[in-house]
C-alpha cells in the first residue's frame, strides 16, 4: 500500500472523506463491520466450525473484548491485519461494528504482524502453515532482512528460515519443508490437510510437475488410494525421470497397496473331499481345476 501523507489530510479535513470511519492511530474505536475487509491473500481459514460458534456466542454474552488490528486501505475502509475470526463472529452474531487500533504500517510489516498474530493458533492447518511461512519469508526479503529465497529442504543459504520458525518449534528445514507444500497442487493440498496424504509424502510430491500432479489426482479419485513416503519418493523420480503416466502412478499406488491374499483351509475341512493319502499337489490341482469350472460357469 502507498504511504499517505496523513499530516496533510489533517489540513485539508478529508480523513473522513477517504477512509469512510474514525481516524485516530493507536487507539481503541468502534468500526462499522463493512468497513473491515480481509488481508490480501489471508493464509488462514475462518470455519463455521464448533469453536466459531463458541466464539459467537460469546460475543453475543459479553461483546468482543480484544480488539482488532487495522490499517488504511488505499481503496477506502480498513484492512484487517489481525481479527479475521472476530469479525467474522461478528457478523454471524448481528453486531454493526467492533472495537479496532489503526496502525500506519507499510506492507511487509503488516503482512508480518498478519502472519505473526495468527502461528501460535493450536489447530493450524499444513496449508495455513505453508502459506504464512512463504509469506513471511517473502516479506523479510523485501525488507531486505535475507535475500537469497532458493532453497531445498535439506539444506542450502535460506538462513531467513530459522527467524520464520523462531518461537513457533520449527526448524529451518521444517519451514522449508512446509513451503514446499505451496507448490501442490489445491486437491493434494487438501489431502494433505485432511491427513489422507501425510506430511512427508505431500513434501515429496511437491517436487512433481503440475501436469504429473493431475495426473496423480486423477488416479487417487479413481483408485482410492494415497501414497506413502516411499511411493511419494519412487513418483518424484518418475516426475523429474519424465515417465509418470497415469499408468506408471497406478502401478506404483494401486498394483503397490495391494495386499496378497491367503486362504489356509485346515486338515478337517479338507479331509471331507479328499483322501487322506493324496499329496498337497494333488488336492491344490482339483481345487484349481473345479475353481476353473466355477468361474466358466459364472461367465
Amino acid at each position: 500500500m502507498a504511504k499517505k501523507d496523513f499530516k496533510s489530510m489533517i489540513k485539508i479535513n478529508t480523513y473522513e472523506d477517504i477512509f469512510g470511519g474514525p481516524v485516530t492511530l493507536n487507539e481503541v474505536q468502534y468500526v462499522d463491520l463493512k468497513l473491515l475487509h480481509d488481508f490480501k491473500d489471508h493464509p488462514y481459514q475462518v470455519k463455521d466450525d464448533e469453536d466459531m460458534e463458541k466464539l459467537v456466542e460469546s460475543i453475543k454474552e459479553q461483546g468482543i473484548l480484544d480488539p482488532a488490528i487495522v490499517r488504511y486501505r488505499d481503496e477506502g475502509g480498513y484492512e484487517i491485519i489481525s481479527g479475521h475470526r472476530r469479525h467474522h463472529a461478528a457478523i454471524r452474531a448481528g453486531l454493526r461494528d467492533m472495537p479496532v487500533i489503526i496502525r500506519d504500517i507499510d506492507d511487509d510489516s503488516a503482512t508480518l504482524a498478519m502472519v505473526d498474530a495468527n502461528l501460535h493458533r493450536e489447530k493450524l492447518l499444513p496449508s495455513e502453515k505453508a502459506f504464512a511461512y512463504k509469506m513471511k519469508m517473502e516479506a523479510l526479503s523485501r525488507q531486505g532482512k535475507r535475500t537469497d529465497l532458493t532453497s531445498n529442504q535439506v539444506g542450502g543459504k535460506l538462513s531467513s528460515a530459522k527467524e520464520v520458525g523462531e518461537g513457533v518449534g520449527d526448524s529451518e528445514n521444517q519451514v522449508r519443508r512446509f513451503i514446499r507444500l505451496t507448490n501442490l497442487e489445491s486437491e493434494l493440498l487438501a489431502m494433505v490437510d485432511s491427513k489422507s496424504i501425510k506430511f512427508m509424502p505431500g513434501v515429496e510430491l511437491s517436487y512433481m510437475s503440475k501436469e504429473d500432479q493431475n495426473a496423480l489426482i486423477s488416479v487417487i479419485e479413481k483408485e482410492g488410494v494415497y501414497p506413502t513416503l516411499s511411493q511419494a519418493k519412487e513418483l518424484r523420480q518418475l516426475s523429474k525421470d519424465g515417465e509418470c503416466t497415469e499408468a506408471a502412478i497406478f502401478k506404483t499406488l494401486a498394483l503397490g497397496n495391494r495386499k496378497e491374499r491367503r486362504i489356509v483351509l485346515g486338515e478337517d475341512i479338507l479331509m471331507r473331499y479328499f483322501h487322506a493319502d493324496m499329496t498337497d499337489d494333488e488336492m491344490k490341482r482339483i481345487i484349481i481345476r473345479l475353481l476353473d469350472d466355477w468361474a466358466e460357469g459364472r461367465r
